[in-house]
């Protein structure tokens, strides 16, 4: 199995300390893979600054072929790239081909798009050509809940732009992005898009490194200050996709049964391992304990088991450290007096880092599942009467990633969406995104946006060439 970093064009083994790549539904070691050095962090930023020389004069065609024939040797590794996510990160298998399905479909929506040149005239006799030139060597650093698509995410805006990039992926799950890598180096000049692996410190190392220009970062929040914190001091571009604490706002017009299976879906997706997943859902009284029980339904009804299993439906959480915190959430949620609403747990493995599927009511909102990203397969309800205090109470999170409204009143619907304090509403849907929208958060969600074409122009500069008539 590749271990390899990428930089320079060609694959290196790392010279730091050696960890372990986990398999989160078994708990036994896949593989050991060697960290970077900071001095190897150096040399791939150096040979990136080098390839960039050459790179930022591409034609835009030939990159565009370029992105092209990654995305054919994606598909024809599909079967390979998905068998290595759920290997390492634990979805299931058919998550897992999805996962690839959406990179592949973000690559091609964004490798269609243009780059423009804006045009202004002065009435006062000069005429202005904006360009959009490209910022340099881009750091990116990837998390472990969706760890191939969001390195596509990452990856392509910047080729696209004629950057260069250095991706460090989680080190819970670098095994899909190497094998990412790979794949690209065979389509673009050395030193082009390279990869150095490890944990935080090489992503500070990384980040923080003088000739970087721009840090691109999915995570915590607390990581993402950090990020800004440092890029602060040499004024580099960040972009930061981080933390989310999502509210669902149910009315009573709702078919129960049909809207249950879609929140489900959108509560538990990747067993809740999603930023804009719902995490609190606020359900009108006149329905609550419909939509509750229906819930827990469902949630009994699903087959936690190894992603590699047909029958799995429900996957492990990704690491220790975050299964623990998870469990510790729900103990102490259940101590300040909510109550568990499943009437059957779904059967949980014996090895795994495997949590059942949870529904929560009599939950203090203070509490800190509620109040707070719980990352995890559980899912906090409480019931409302006045739309206008649940708006009100939905928007005192210092989260801002996402939120929805579910209703058959369109208009209301509208209304309700622009008084959310979140970066994106979804009205009747949640977690469903687009690569022709825009995505970021507000509050301490993140900072600057991805997709669309302001997300892909983020990654450029603007230069203006004024001339007079």
């Amino acid at each position: 199995m590749n271990t390899a970093m990428y930089y320079a064009g060609k694959a290196i083994e790392g010279q730091g300390p050696t960890f372990e790549v986990i398999n989160p539904a078994t708990e036994s070691v896949i593989v050991k893979c060697k960290a970077a050095t900071t001095a190897q962090v150096n040399d791939a930023v150096l040979a990136a600054k080098k390839a960039f020389e050459q790179w930022q004069y591409t034609s835009g065609e030939q990159i565009r072929l370029s992105l092209d024939r990654i995305a054919q040797d994606i598909k024809a590794e599909r079967s390979v790239l998905a068998e290595l996510i759920t290997l390492e990160q634990g979805k299931p298998l058919f998550l897992a081909e999805m996962e690839v399905d959406m990179a592949l479909y973000w690559l091609e929506v964004t490798n269609q798009f243009e780059v423009p040149v804006l045009q202004h005239t002065d009435p006062m006799g000069k005429q202005m050509s904006i360009f959009h030139r490209p910022l340099g060597v881009i750091a990116s650093i990837t998390p472990w809940n969706w760890p191939f698509m969001i390195a596509i995410w990452h990856l392509i805006p910047a080729l696209k732009t004629k950057n260069c990039v250095i991706n460090k992926p989680s080190e819970f799950t670098p095994l899909s992005t190497i094998k990412l890598i790979e794949i690209i180096q065979r389509h673009v000049p050395a030193g082009v898009c390279n990869l150095v692996l490890g944990a935080g410190e090489v992503g500070a190392a990384l980040s923080q490194h003088p000739e970087i220009e721009k840090v691109v970062f999915t995570g915590s929040t607390a990581v993402g200050k950090k990020i800004l914190s440092a890029a602060t001091d040499q004024l580099k571009h960040v972009v930061l996709e981080l933390g989310g604490n999502d509210a669902a706002i149910v009315l009573q017009d709702v078919d129960v049964a049909e809207t249950a299976q879609k929140i489900f879906m959108s509560a538990f997706l990747n067993a809740g391992q999603t930023c804009a997943c719902i995490k609190r859902l606020y359900v009108h009284e006149s329905i609550f304990d419909q939509m509750v029980a229906a819930l827990a339904q469902i949630a009994d009804a699903q087959v936690l088991g190894n992603g590699r299993n047909t029958d799995t439906t429900l996957g492990p959480v990704q690491n220790r450290n975050q299964y623990l915190k998870v469990k510790n959430m729900i103990e102490d949620a259940v101590a300040q007096g909510a109550k568990i609403a499943n009437q059957n747990l779904a059967r949980v493995p014996e090895a795994g880092y495997f949590i059942a599927p949870l529904i929560l009511t009599h939950v203090d909102e203070h509490s800190e599942i509620f109040a707070k990203e719980q990352f995890g397969p559980v899912l906090p309800v409480v019931s409302f009467r006045n739309i206008d205090e649940v708006i009100a109470q939905s928007n005192q999170s210092s989260y801002a990633l996402g939120g929805s409204v579910w209703t058959q009143d369109m208009a209301q619907a509208h209304q309700i969406a622009a008084k959310m304090q979140t970066g994106t509403v979804w009205i009747n849907s949640h977690a469903d995104l687009s690569p022709f929208a825009e995505f970021g958060g507000w509050k301490q969600s993140g900072l600057g946006y991805a997709f669309g074409l302001d997300g892909l122009l983020m990654f450029t500069k603007k230069q203006a060439i004024q001339y007079a008539v």
